[in-house]
């Protein structure tokens, strides 16, 4: 056998082009996170000016022209209101003006992501300089001191999506890629949601109480992580449904490619390019990040649209699924050749044999000369 021959015996069609798949993840990988994450600006941000009189208008008219458009500024009234709207989650920060004195309050949440609020305090003690002000800042929601960078919440919705996807590529390549039946989708699907809810309070466990890097409910973060879990196993087995083995590979480019640096995990949305800002609160990282942060320092506010989303990929891969299965039309079986006519015998030694009749009966064969 010449090396060509060898090199085909080890190396199929079918073995060559899933190598050329697994080359496009890796460069779409690269591309995906180097272009999101490599030079963060923000673009956007929510923040409020509290301030007396016709100064407030000043300061909002000013912040909008800064070069680049970082900012999407609005007047409020008082103090209180900006408090609550960060703890609503409608803006990420605002600059309390002190008429009375030199020194001004930059309200910030570290709790959200520590890169934009470091960000954001540069834009303002900048601005506050430019004045001759100083500039105080007061962290209502701050981050929990062993979670560093407020990245916690992030790492532990993306343990929650590993999870969700190989556990659905375990059990769909366990018996083969053929694709499943409707009684073995059902079943799969129940072994998904039994999983999805231990490893929901596996991980809620670990983030909050053993390790203490993440505050807030444990509960909360336990039906947080099996929705995330079982959305992305859904979403995984419904795409090895329709699309077998390369299915798998699906998966991983929307949630782990598309969806990872998209989340708003590494650096907040307004410091994301427009498509990755774009994308990331339509898929389940990006949702979930938000929903953990939320509860982590937020007291649960702002969940129900991102919990929507993590619900609706939920429902659709387990209904795609189930009709995907339920639609297989199995080919049927096709008996092997027998290579000798009906009715004829096939000898087993010399002078022997027996045979099959017409009627289906066995036939003797000759005697024995």
């Amino acid at each position: 056998m010449t090396f060509v021959d060898e090199v085909k015996n080890a190396v199929t069609v079918r073995s060559a082009l899933l190598v050329l798949g697994v080359l496009a993840l890796q460069l779409l990988f690269i591309a995906s996170y180097v272009g999101a994450l490599h030079s963060p600006r923000p673009s956007g941000v929510k923040v409020a000016v509290v301030a007396p009189g016709p100064s407030a208008a000043q300061l909002t008219s000013a912040l909008k022209r800064l070069p680049g458009r970082p900012l999407d500024p609005r007047t409020l009234p008082d103090e209180n209101t900006a408090r609550r709207q960060i703890m609503n989650r409608d803006i990420d920060a605002a600059l309390v003006v002190r008429p009375r004195s030199v020194n001004d309050t930059l309200l910030i949440a570290t709790g959200q992501g520590t890169n934009e609020t470091r960000i954001l305090a540069d834009i303002f003690e900048g601005l506050e300089a430019q004045q001759q002000r100083s500039l105080a800042l007061e962290d209502i929601a701050p981050a929990s001191a062993r979670d560093a960078g407020s990245l916690t919440s992030f790492y532990l919705v993306i343990g929650w999506c590993v999870g969700g996807y190989l556990c659905a590529a375990a059990l769909a390549v366990g018996a083969g890629t053929r694709p499943p039946d409707l009684g073995r989708s059902v079943i799969r699907l129940a072994v998904l949601a039994v999983y999805a809810i231990v490893g929901g309070l596996l991980g809620a466990v670990i983030a909050g109480p053993v390790l203490g890097a993440l505050p807030g409910s444990v509960a909360g973060l336990w039906g947080l992580g099996a929705l995330t879990v079982f959305a992305v196993g859904a979403l995984t087995l419904a795409l090895q449904a329709l699309f077998g083995v390369v299915g798998i590979g699906l998966a991983v480019l929307i949630v782990v490619i598309a969806g990872n640096p998209s989340s708003g995990g590494g650096y907040p949305w307004p410091l994301l390019p427009d498509f990755w800002r774009a994308i990331g609160p339509a898929l389940p990282p990006g949702a979930a990040t938000w929903v953990a942060r939320s509860i982590a320092y937020f007291r649960g506010n702002a969940v129900t649209a991102p919990l929507l989303v993590l619900s609706l990929w939920a429902v659709a891969g387990t209904a795609v699924t189930l009709v995907r299965s339920a639609l297989r039309r199995d080919r049927p079986a096709v008996p092997p050749a027998t290579g000798t006519p009906s009715g004829t015998g096939t000898g087993t030694g010399p002078g022997t044999g027996t045979g099959t009749g017409t009627d289906g009966a066995p036939s003797a064969g000759p005697p024995p000369a």
